[in-house]
């Protein structure tokens, strides 16, 4: 494996990783309707004797969301532990979303879109590991000095794609939460537009950033290489 397939598996193993920290964050807001809102819509009815368990998820796995971020950032910049610390976060996240699944099959016959966080989770976990297996992990290098174009490069895939995701929430979570016409996502449409905003603004700025460092590395290159 040479070090162009080594950079291309580092950035998407952060786009998975910035991805499953947005589906927790999402996953875990949108859990309020169970968790604090259950007498206002009538299908979460059959949950009203669970609202601790599902207030208990909801808060576990918004700071399991959080926490994601902050592994993300850890692991882009090459921080020492940064890996084991997005493994940890993961396999808490599959943990929580097992146990979300788990219950609403059993209280509600279903769990979407609660299957879905569940499903990323467990993918990049698996992901994860198999970097981290020996021969593997030599060559991905995630200890190795931080590179300031691959980090605006991933760091701007993964915020703009995760952006995408949280924009486009009404369309992909709201089937599962309509009530007779009335698309229960729309209650926090406020705050997915902000942040879905945020992240694409941010990614975007950072793949601006990437291709400036681009650019000026192949302006300075011919230089150095007269010079040197």
């Amino acid at each position: 494996m040479n070090s162009k397939s080594g950079k291309t598996i580092r950035i998407i193993a952060v786009i998975f990783l910035g991805l499953t920290a947005t589906m927790n964050l999402l996953g875990g807001t949108g859990t309020v309707c169970a968790a604090f809102l259950t007498k206002q819509y009538p299908p979460m009815w059959a949950l009203y004797d669970y609202r601790l368990l599902y207030q208990i998820l909801m808060i576990t796995t918004i700071a399991t969301g959080i926490a994601g971020i902050w592994a993300l950032m850890g692991l882009v910049r090459r921080k020492e532990n940064g890996f084991r610390n997005a493994l940890i976060i993961l396999a808490i996240g599959a943990v929580l979303g097992g146990v979300h699944v788990a219950a609403s099959l059993t209280l509600r016959g279903k769990a979407v879109p609660a299957n879905v966080k569940l499903y990323l989770n467990i993918i990049t976990l698996v992901l994860f590991l198999i970097l981290r297996l020996p021969g593997v992990w030599e060559k991905i290098n995630f200890n190795g000095p931080a590179d300031k174009g691959e980090n605006s490069l991933s760091g701007g895939l993964a915020a703009i794609i995760s952006g995408g995701i949280t924009l486009s929430t009404f369309i992909w979570a709201g089937p599962s939460h309509t009530y007779q016409g009335v698309n229960w996502v729309l209650v926090l449409d406020k705050l997915l537009v902000e942040f879905g905003l945020l992240l694409l603004i941010g990614g975007i700025g950072l793949i601006i950033h990437w291709l400036l460092l681009v650019h000026h590395s192949e302006r300075t290159s011919p230089i150095e290489s007269i010079t040197s």
